[in-house]
């Protein structure tokens, strides 16, 4: 099973790296400042396939470390010459250390979790876009997510003013896990 998750995974990996390298570039007249903006603006109106790496110390009972490397591909699609929906996923690629003791390391992918957000495709001002966000059930092994579907709101603000050197700005979203499970435990992520 945890085989078939990783081939299918690759496959959707696969697909967005082709559909990347195919994209007509939106860059042929940006300066080198406004590209690097862009890169960081997880709703604009650029084809990107990021990575982040994200190491996390003294986990489990015997101090081990975890890594999540986060494959967050972002695909805008254009709605008309106001409006753009701006597609962004989250694939976890989880190693962590056993949290019991005699217990091994799991390596595997987590929860895939799909955001669409709405955007101004040119905007004035300060940058924003607002959604909804998927979390779904894809984990390889138990102990990499919770077997559940999320489903919330999502909100992103920024600021990329022109001939400022600095990109800020929040990404906010609330997951409400839906449907029944095999317990009575409910989530709730505000992330």
């Amino acid at each position: 099973m945890a085989r078939k998750n990783l081939i299918n995974a690759a496959r959707v990996l696969g697909a967005l790296s082709l559909a990347a390298a195919l994209a007509a570039p939106a860059s042929a007249e940006m300066s080198a400042e406004e590209l690097a903006k862009l890169a960081q603006n997880p709703v604009g109106n650029l084809i990107s396939l990021p990575f982040q790496n994200n190491t996390n110390f003294n986990v489990g009972p015997r101090d081990g470390t975890q890594n999540i490397l986060n494959i967050q591909p972002v695909i805008p699609i254009e709605v008309n010459s106001e409006w753009n929906v701006i597609t962004r996923t989250i694939m976890p690629v989880i190693s962590q250390p056993a949290f019991v003791p005699g217990g091994n390391r799991t390596n595997g992918i987590g929860d895939i979790q799909f955001t669409a957000f709405l955007s101004p495709a040119v905007p004035k001002g300060a940058i924003w876009g607002a959604g909804a966000i998927v979390q779904m059930p894809t984990n390889s092994n138990d102990a990499l997510g919770n077997d559940r579907w999320g489903l919330g709101p999502s909100f992103v603000l920024l600021n990329l003013k022109k001939g400022d050197p600095w990109v800020y700005g929040f990404l906010v979203n609330n997951i409400w896990s839906v449907g029944s499970g095999s317990d009575a435990s409910y989530n709730n992520f505000l992330l």
